[in-house]
């Protein structure tokens, strides 16, 4: 059975030209969305894949229909191939059934393989560079040097660490994070409160 989808990227484009396109194609069942190409949850295709059967092909107007990347694409195309359901593009004359359709998928995922790799050579040598240059990743601390100050401030005044932290607007766990040894000590003296990893 030839099983079609359909997809605009916002309710105000016309489906219309696609869904003739399909039933055109021989499409008995149509499925259709109007979401980005970007949204993981999509309705429309999720009933067009949870319909489809082995020996079925799914077919869509254009391939990007499907998408936005290209390792989205092979990712499906993989996971149709495994359902032994074939996948059919009306436009772009891609059909997995036949040979050369199989070459050509092989041939993207082959690039998506090539686009990963590049990513992570990308990504690998800008944090090697952002190292040496002193810049260390991840999410930025929340505990600036006035809140800093302020807590120690505090701490010299008899205040626990429990009390400190909401204080100045972080967790207990931030605090330890930023005060050295032997402070830690004096608020784990106060407050008999042991934080492991300190």
């Amino acid at each position: 059975m030839l099983i079609g989808y359909a997809r605009v990227s916002t309710p105000e484009q016309d489906l219309t030209p696609q869904l003739e396109a399909l039933r055109e194609a021989g499409c008995e069942k149509v499925f259709s969305d109007k979401a980005s190409g970007a949204k993981a949850n999509r309705s429309g295709l999720a009933d067009a894949l949870s319909h489809a059967r082995s020996g079925d092909i799914l077919v869509v107007w254009k391939l990007d229909r499907l998408g936005r990347t290209m390792k989205g694409l092979v990712d499906l195309a993989a996971e149709l191939a495994e359902r032994k359901v074939g996948l059919r593009s009306v436009t772009d004359g891609i059909d997995t059934a036949g040979t050369a359709g199989k070459l050509v998928f092989h041939i993207m995922a082959a690039m998506a393989e090539m686009e990963r790799d590049l990513i992570r050579e990308r990504t690998t040598a800008a944090l090697l560079i952002a190292k040496r240059d002193g810049r260390v990743g991840g999410r930025k601390t929340v505990m600036t040097p006035k809140r800093l100050q302020a807590a120690r401030k505090l701490l010299a005044s008899g205040m626990t660490a429990r009390e400190i932290a909401p204080t100045i607007g972080v967790s207990v766990a931030t605090l330890y994070r930023h005060l050295p040894a032997p402070e830690q000590e004096a608020i784990n003296a106060e407050t008999d409160v042991v934080v492991s990893g300190s």
